[in-house]
């Protein structure tokens, strides 16, 4: 159940639990704040995202969607609720987003130092086959043959073991350069994650990038007979 809290404009500071609601500034709808970002200004007067909810001060919400990040730069929104003059880069949108998938080459990276990634294609293959794999990962500018040929493995076994299990997670939010630089590792295309609580935690952050650009997750998902993925 969502705790009913204060839906003034702005907050009175990043103490906001998870199921907290809020009000976004820019359609007025009251959400989840896992449904929102935070925003809050810097000593300097500056806009900046506050994606974990931790930043100090008053904080301003607006829904998770890169549309109605940049609506409230574009309307001025945050001078507005916050009664003063700010600096509003006119990068907001992608600023947001570079942090998103910032934090998700951390959490990737957390992940495999904790044991939960494999990568290069035969050990992908070999993790979908022994069924260890909870979530493929491709990357974003990833030649299609290599990823299809995951996907159709990955399909024909989930026909043959589990036709009836739920969603399993394709990932292609990250280019090659990115994978690389989680993993530590020299041209990553394809990775694989195996179950554990960093493995949940990168998932998380691909949903919510997934779902701040208003895209399926890119080229590499999709429900049909040749890949019963779905992308994050």
């Amino acid at each position: 159940m969502l705790a009913i809290a204060d839906h003034a404009d702005l907050d009175h500071g990043p103490r906001t639990k998870s199921g907290t609601e809020r009000m976004c500034a820019v359609t007025r709808q009251v959400a989840g704040v896992d449904d929102l970002i935070r925003f809050v200004l810097s000593p300097t007067g500056e806009i900046v995202a506050d994606l974990k909810r931790k930043l100090p001060g008053r904080g301003l919400w607006v829904s998770l969607s890169r549309e109605k990040v940049a609506e409230a730069a574009r309307r001025n929104v945050f001078a507005r609720s916050f009664k003063r003059e700010v600096q509003v880069p006119k990068t907001l949108a992608d600023d947001v987003e570079r942090l998103m998938v910032r934090g998700i080459s951390e959490a990737l990276a957390m992940a495999a130092k904790a044991g939960q990634v494999v990568s290069g294609f035969s050990k992908v293959e070999g993790a979908i086959e022994t069924r260890q794999a909870v979530a493929l990962i491709h990357a974003a500018d990833g030649a299609l043959d290599g990823i299809r040929k995951l996907n159709g493995k990955l399909a024909a076994m989930r026909r043959e073991n589990s036709p009836e299990s739920g969603d399993f997670p394709v990932v292609g939010v990250l280019t090659t350069d990115e994978l690389d630089l989680a993993l530590g590792r020299a041209n990553v295309v394809h990775a694989a994650l195996l179950a554990g609580p960093a493995s949940k935690t990168f998932l998380a952050r691909c949903q919510t990038l997934t779902r701040f650009r208003g895209t399926d997750g890119g080229h590499n998902g999709g429900n049909d007979q040749n890949n019963q993925g779905t992308a994050v």
